[in-house]
């Protein structure tokens, strides 16, 4: 169950980038990119072993990288140990991922509110500083389809969070975000979806700055929600997928 995990995120990667395939990427980076795309799109069956010999062949790449790639995954939650040898891929839990989804809701929009009712005031600088980070993003070349983008996305959330003054916050978030990271990887398993999420994430923070916390949090509320449906269809797309044992 890809939500029953606590995993980490790529350490020291900077704001906004998704860390693409590059040349000096090496085959371990190449495999794991296709297999983690794979399994967030339900390309296995269920309970299928992942062969190493037959991913080599169809990722023409030799074992090696193969079975690096699969540690990896292993190491993130996205496979698990195969009865016979080897690994599986894991079944997203969708009650689950409603479940956190309404705590991390709840979580975000009391840091919206928050300065309202206790009479501070969002960090204004560091808002402003996020805010030029995301028009970055949308005036710079179109991101990739990538599951990682969602490193990305909680960035922003942590910090518009983080801007409301409340640390304590802050950190339950992120260990939502933490256990919620694997099954958020299908919202942004295409270009579209990445691309909307800049726009939406642009309108909070700036609604944010003007003062306009009524409609930030209207927004925001639309903003999740959006996720949610896109997320959820993804994934039981996914599982029908895996137990048809059909590829997209």
């Amino acid at each position: 169950m890809y939500t029953a995990r606590h995993t980490e995120g790529p350490k020291g990667r900077e704001f906004g980038l998704a860390d693409p395939i590059s040349g000096s990427a090496t085959l371990a980076d190449v495999a794991y990119r296709a297999l983690k795309t794979r399994i967030l799109r339900g390309e296995f069956p269920v309970n299928i072993r992942l062969a190493e010999a037959r991913l080599a062949g169809e990722l023409d790449v030799s074992r090696t990288p193969v079975r690096e790639a699969l540690r990896r995954l292993s190491g993130e939650g996205l496979v698990e140990a195969h009865p016979d040898g080897g690994f599986r891929p894991c079944l997203p839990d969708t009650e689950v991922m409603r479940e956190l989804y309404e705590v991390r809701a709840a979580l975000e929009l009391q840091a919206i509110s928050r300065p309202g009712r206790v009479g501070t005031v969002h960090d204004r600088a560091m808002l402003v500083s996020l805010r030029d980070q995301w028009r970055t993003l949308r005036v710079g070349p179109r991101p990739d389809a990538d599951p990682d983008f969602v490193l990305v996305d909680e960035s922003f959330h942590e910090t518009l969070a983080m801007a409301a003054g409340n640390r304590v916050l802050v950190e339950l978030l992120h260990s939502i975000n933490e256990r919620i990271r694997l099954i958020r990887m299908y919202d942004f398993l295409s270009e579209e979806r990445i691309a909307a999420t800049i726009d939406e994430h642009l309108v909070i923070v700036e609604q944010v700055l003007d003062g306009e916390l009524v409609a930030a949090i209207a927004a925001f509320d639309a903003h999740l929600s959006g996720s949610l449906a896109v997320v959820e269809e993804r994934a039981l797309e996914a599982l029908a997928r895996m137990a048809r044992g059909v590829r997209p």
